[in-house]
């Protein structure tokens, strides 16, 4: 059964290789080993910032698909349902955990990144732009920045981690379809069945 369409699997791929861009390139600029690794320490500085830069590029572009605008709604709709997921999810149970298309869990995650993606930006700019503000800003800017970002690699391995947990899951970003079943067990309060 349809899942996503292309235009969501491709902001998707897009985002995760921007993403990935942006940690392996602060790991070059922040691991000593890796810097003398790598050597080039202009080149990853400016790959780091274009790459942090262009990361809400993908979804800003993607927004032209209805698809896409219709799973962002319901990512943002949060319901009875969710906290049932979450509670059992947080005991560890497999059963009792109601879920829409998006479970609880993947409607906090992506709620989570796309904040830490904005404060990543924002502190990002202050670092790069050092006239933008004062020395006490942009000092408080690096340790948010470099807090979060250690944050971030943690989050998006956890997330790495449950997809690689689950290849119908991992399919379905990959072709766009799942298996029926596997919808049924995993998603049963989806709605648009047949259609994405």
């Amino acid at each position: 059964m349809p899942r996503f369409t292309p235009a969501e699997r491709w902001v998707h791929r897009t985002t995760a290789t921007l993403l990935t861009i942006c940690i392996l390139t602060a790991a070059c600029l922040y691991l000593p080993f890796l810097a003398e690794l790598v050597g080039r320490r202009a080149l990853m500085v400016t790959v780091h910032e274009w790459s942090g830069i262009l990361l809400p590029v993908p979804l800003l572009l993607g927004l032209a698909s209805r698809a896409l605008r219709a799973d962002l709604t319901r990512l943002n709709r949060y319901g009875p349902h969710d906290r049932r997921w979450l509670h059992s999810a947080l005991r560890r149970r497999r059963t009792g955990r109601p879920a829409g298309k998006f479970n609880a869990g993947q409607k906090l995650y992506a709620a989570w990144i796309a904040g830490a993606a904005l404060v990543m930006m924002a502190t990002g700019l202050l670092m790069w732009f050092t006239h933008l503000a004062p020395l006490m800003w942009r000092t408080g800017a690096t340790f948010v920045h470099d807090w979060l970002a250690l944050a971030v690699i943690i989050v998006v391995a956890g997330h790495v981690w449950m997809a690689f947990g689950d290849p119908e899951a991992r399919r379905g970003m990959r072709t766009g379809s799942v298996d029926a079943k596997w919808a049924r067990r995993e998603h049963p309060l989806w709605e648009h069945r047949g259609r994405p």
